[in-house]
């Protein structure tokens, strides 16, 4: 892999312009937490000629101890500036910082000593599938709806599960008490080159949302990483703890990640055909198809932990039967309705939660589409009913199926799944199952204050 000089020079430019004196050089482990190494700003044109080494055996999912020389190769067009201080103890967000302590981030591609992409880089994985979507004459977009919570802090610092407020669904002030901290949050967001578009109180008391423009799918799953990162830091200067664990309070709404998807060609919607039903293109009815048949090994990366099988239960408004529709939001895919179908036609899946890698999740949706695309893959009947209200008869009769119920469950999906399986690779596909099977095992040792209270007195 090598860098555009062209690109470089004007990275370094805006950095100089800016006045910025840390780097911070980001990239992304198998199970999604982000990692990092900060630079003096000086430093950046040695990295932009020789790339930054790492240890790579330290970090989950990469490599073994005898094979641990990784490195970082920046991506020039990611550049961002953090809206704070690096001294949070100057207070919350004013503005941009200045004085010697403006950082920046950058994104990096894991590489090789040798030069080469790194196979374990989720990064990578995601653009191998954008490439193949290319490959084929497609741009894949892909707008998420990432939901929080917000929760108040206790001794040194540490999260409750004490919520911040009250308030339900679009609620307003006194209810909703953590509108400023949306609004600083949405700031910080702006600042950082993110087209907000809405943020409100969501279902659940203490539980939020703020959603941003759709982008190009690597663009999308760069974003997620920031929009978690920019959350967490905002709340902390509120005091508070932002939380993206999909079901953090027992019987509660849990927190999902509905993803809208659509590709184009040619610079058109190559998910819109008006003289279709729904004005739903064959192309994008066999993308749907394509990811009712994969739907399976989808969740293993979409729903990639124990807790995120918590929130897919019925009734608490996630999806737990494989069905699509037009507008029906007990659907796990739906068409949401628009007033611009020529370019705003789209695909929600509404399985996903923001505990996922976005990168891995989206490669595993992209080549679940791309091969129902190839495949001609039809999908099963519309279900415009709601189904939470469907007996279990009522489903057998129309052949709806369900979500996988465990993350065990899910991995099994995973591992039989070709398509799935090749577009992660082998080394990203072992790591992942035995991490994710690893925290399933610990799991089934914990004994939970519920069982305890169940059946102590037997």
């Amino acid at each position: 892999m090598s860098l555009d000089s062209a690109a470089a020079s004007e990275l370094l430019k805006e950095v100089e312009e800016q006045q910025v004196h840390f780097v911070r050089l980001q990239f992304i482990d198998i199970t999604g937490i982000p990692k990092n190494v900060e630079i003096p700003a000086s430093m950046l044109p040695s990295v932009l000629e020789n790339n930054i080494a790492f240890d790579g055996s330290s970090i989950e999912g990469f490599t073994r101890i005898f094979e641990s020389d990784m490195y970082l190769q920046v991506d020039p067009s990611t550049l961002a500036i953090y809206p704070w201080r690096a001294d949070l103890s100057e207070g919350p967000l004013s503005s941009i910082s200045n004085g010697n302590r403006r950082t920046a981030r950058l994104l990096c591609d894991v590489i090789t000593p040798d030069g080469n992409p790194y196979p374990g880089d989720p990064r990578y994985a995601l653009r191998r599938a954008v490439d193949r979507a290319a490959d084929l004459g497609f741009a894949a977009y892909a707008g998420p709806e990432p939901e929080f919570f917000l929760l108040h802090t206790g001794d040194h610092g540490a999260s409750t599960l004490h919520t911040h407020d009250y308030g339900g669904y679009f609620d307003l002030a006194p209810l909703d008490l953590g509108e400023e901290v949306r609004k600083d949050i949405v700031l910080a967001l702006v600042a950082m080159g993110f087209d907000v578009e809405t943020a409100h109180h969501e279902v659940a008391a203490a539980q939020h949302e703020i959603n941003f423009r759709y982008s190009d799918m690597l663009d999308t799953a760069d974003k997620i990483v920031t929009f978690k990162l920019v959350t967490k830091t905002v709340a902390a200067f509120r005091g508070l703890h932002a939380t993206f664990m999909p079901k953090p309070i027992q019987k509660e709404n849990g927190s999902g990640m509905h993803i809208h998807l659509s590709l184009f060609r040619d610079g058109q919607n190559a998910f819109y055909d008006p003289e279709q039903p729904y004005a739903l293109s064959d192309l994008a009815r066999h993308f749907i198809g394509g990811l009712i048949a994969h739907i399976g090994a989808i969740t293993a990366l979409a729903n990639p932990t124990v807790n995120s099988y918590k929130r897919l239960v019925p009734g608490y408004e996630a999806p737990v039967n494989i069905s699509w529709a037009r507008q029906n939001r007990s659907a796990l895919i739906r068409i949401p309705a628009s007033n611009k179908p020529a370019t705003s036609t789209r695909v929600e899946l509404r399985s996903p939660d923001p505990s996922c890698n976005p990168y891995l999740a989206f490669a595993a949706i992209l080549e679940a589409g791309l091969d129902g695309i190839e495949r001609q893959t039809e999908p099963p009947p519309q279900v415009e009913e709601d189904i939470y209200h469907m007996t279990e008869e009522d489903l057998r009769t129309r052949d709806i199926g369900l979500l996988p119920q465990s993350l065990d469950e899910a991995l099994d999906a995973l591992e039989r799944d070709e398509v799935v399986a090749t577009a992660l690779g082998s080394h990203i596909l072992g790591k992942f199952v035995a991490a994710r099977r690893s925290e399933a095992a610990e799991a089934r040792l914990e004994v939970t204050p519920w069982e305890i209270e169940r059946f102590l007195s037997l």
